[in-house]
Parts: structure tokens; C-alpha cells; sequence
């Protein structure tokens, strides 16, 4: 997985040249058309980096001045002939890496100063831990309801987690390079866009035997400006779906993160609400079920819409519950799609066989 042929190098410049002793980190940032959000994330890698890790831009082919942002800064910049995605950027930049630990940080995350020496302290001290990923902070660059809902949402999510994860996050997150290597990767053949190609690492790490924690302490501002619309097309095309059909493969996924069992209960119960709501037109007491279906999603997350109203007062807790809800609905909705397709394909496969089978025997 670790080479992808939709993408080649065609220069590793600048900044940072050989002698000295090899670098413990390199710090791996893919970038496609973001020169505004990286010369930011630059300034802080930069400004954070320990005097043993190295920085390596990964230019995606970006159309921008990305790459002329890169240059500016004292960090070696590979560039890319053709767009191949995060997946396939973030393993060239491991392939070109030296260090040890590889750390993941995404263009448009502005890193904590002590970032870099936590997670390669962590690291050295737990020998046993493969991975260790963070959390967005609190305080989201980008303004805007969609925005702050989506960010201080990340955060509460995996501030929330277990300590002992079972996923990986390559917005903030490290990992050992044997493990890395061990694994294969990223996946860029299956993930060739911005998805969940992180998260997928983790659970082929986890199921390989490697320990990956969450450190709730290592964390980042995210800078990323969301609309309405850019936040249903990543939640459902490059999150649903593909977390669906990894769910139908494996049988099962993690009990943890916006996976936990009380968030498949909200997403049951929203979806009931939904029916309920448009049964109430020929059936009005339904209208009552669809009530106490929103009252248990309040329930179920009340301490998440009282995150939402420390940091933005009731209106702005009301407006994100309504997100959330409607990021339920659409979830739910995703898996059923997915599993409908997955058994439709069963049935047709088992059909097709069962045909091509009697047309021999005849």
C-alpha cells in the first residue's frame, strides 16, 4: 500500500539538507490547494519543532501557490506529478522520511507549541503503544455556525473517547514507522479522496496486535471554514458510506467515538422521529412518538448540546442540535443504503451463480 502508481515525486527541495545526526520524527503534511491554512500550519510546526524532527510537505499537485507557501519555510517539499489524495500523499511522504516516529498533521491544523515533543514523548515512554492521535481544541479558527458546530463537535467527540482507542487520526497523530510499515500504510487504491483512510490504518493496526492511544491533551485549532454543503458531502460520501461498508466487511466496529453505543441509539431514534413525524399526517398520535424519540437523542447527548451552549448560549446549543440530528438522520439513512446494496449484490451474485450453474449441468 505504501506505493501508489497514481503519483510520483518530481522534486524534493528545500529547506533541509543533509548532516547531522537522522532526525527521531518527521512530521509528514499533505497539502492540496491550501497555501492560506499551510503557511499557517508551517509557522507552527516550525516554530514547535524539537531540534531531532524534520518536516515534509507533501505537495497533492496542488493547482495554488501551495508549493511556493512550502518553499518559504525550512522543510523539505516533495511535489507531486499527478493528485493521488491524502492516502497516497501521506505514505510518499513516509517513504521520503527518516525518522522513527512519523507524524501526521494536517494543512489546515495549527499545532499546539509543545505538540511534537508530547507525542514523541509519549512514544518513548510507552514502548508498547504503536500510535498516539489528539483532538481539535475548543477554539476553532473559522467563524460561522456550520463551522463551530463541526469543530467544537470533534472535539467533545474525542475528548469523550477511550483512552485505549481503536481508530487513528492523521489530523494530529503519530506512529511508530515499523508499525507503519508493518501494516502497509495507508490505503490510496481504496481511498484515492479525503475519507476515512486514517481511521482504517488504525483498525488494521489494532487487528495486527498494536496499541494506539487517544491523548486527550495533544491538541490542535483547526482552521477549516465549513458550509452547509461541503459538510453533507464529507459526511456522507466520505464518511457514511465508507464506514458502512468497513462495518458489513468487518462484522463489527469499535464501540468508541461517534461509534459508541449510545450514538447507534440516537441515530435509531432520529430515524424513528423522522417516521413517526411523517406518519403524524394519517396518524396524529404519532406525532407523541416522534416527541419522546427526540427527547431520548436529547438525553443520550445532553451532555454534548451543554458543551454546545457553554461555548455559544442556548440559541447556538439549539442550532447545533438540529445539525446533529439532521447528521443522524443522514447517517442512519447511509447505512441502510449500503446495507441494501451489500445484500441486493448477495442475492444477484448467488442468483447469477445458481443460472450460470444449471445452463452447465443442461
Amino acid at each position: 500500500m505504501l506505493a501508489s502508481p497514481r503519483a510520483a515525486p518530481q522534486d524534493t527541495t528545500a529547506g533541509m539538507s543533509g548532516g547531522g545526526p537522522p532526525p527521531r520524527m518527521s512530521v509528514i503534511v499533505p497539502v492540496r490547494n491550501d497555501a492560506g491554512s499551510l503557511a499557517q500550519c508551517l509557522a507552527a510546526l516550525t516554530t514547535a519543532r524539537p531540534p531531532d524532527t524534520e518536516i515534509i510537505v507533501v505537495d497533492d499537485a496542488s493547482t495554488d501557490a501551495s508549493a511556493a507557501v512550502a518553499a518559504r519555510f525550512p522543510v523539505r517539499l516533495v511535489r507531486l506529478a499527478r493528485q493521488g489524495g491524502p492516502a497516497a500523499a501521506r505514505n510518499h511522504g513516509a517513504g521520503q522520511a527518516a525518522g522513527d516516529v512519523l507524524m501526521f498533521v494536517d494543512s489546515d491544523v495549527v499545532v499546539a507549541p509543545g505538540a511534537l515533543r508530547q507525542a514523541a514523548a509519549l512514544l518513548d515512554a510507552r514502548p508498547d503503544v504503536a500510535a498516539v492521535f489528539g483532538s481539535y481544541d475548543a477554539r476553532p479558527a473559522a467563524p460561522g455556525l456550520v463551522s463551530r458546530y463541526r469543530n467544537l463537535l470533534h472535539h467533545f467527540v474525542h475528548q469523550e473517547g477511550a483512552a485505549e482507542a481503536s481508530t487513528f487520526w492523521a489530523g494530529c497523530g503519530a506512529v511508530q514507522r515499523r508499525a507503519f510499515e508493518e501494516v502497509g500504510g495507508f490505503d490510496p487504491g481504496r481511498f484515492p479522496r479525503p475519507s476515512i483512510e486514517d481511521i482504517e490504518l488504525g483498525l488494521r493496526l489494532c487487528r495486527a496486535g498494536h496499541r494506539i492511544r487517544l491523548e486527550r491533551t495533544l491538541q490542535a485549532t483547526h482552521l477549516k471554514r465549513w458550509t452547509f454543503r461541503s459538510m453533507l458531502w464529507t459526511d456522507i460520501a466520505g464518511r457514511a458510506v465508507p464506514w458502512s461498508r468497513l462495518a458489513l466487511e468487518h462484522g463489527a466496529l469499535p464501540d468508541d467515538l461517534n461509534l459508541r453505543r449510545d450514538q447507534r441509539w440516537s441515530a435509531a431514534l432520529v430515524g424513528l422521529a423522522t417516521v413517526g413525524l411523517a406518519g403524524s399526517a394519517i396518524e396524529p398520535r404519532l406525532a407523541a412518538a416522534s416527541v419522546a424519540a427526540l427527547a431520548g437523542v436529547i438525553w443520550l447527548n445532553r451532555r454534548l448540546y451543554r458543551f454546545f451552549a457553554a461555548h455559544g448560549g442556548v440559541p447556538f446549543a439549539g442550532a447545533c442540535a438540529a445539525l446533529h440530528w439532521l447528521y443522524y438522520l443522514y447517517g442512519g439513512l447511509a447505512f441502510v443504503g449500503v446495507w441494501a446494496a451489500t445484500r441486493l449484490r448477495g442475492t444477484w451474485s448467488r442468483a447469477s451463480g445458481a443460472i450460470r450453474g444449471g445452463l452447465r449441468r443442461a
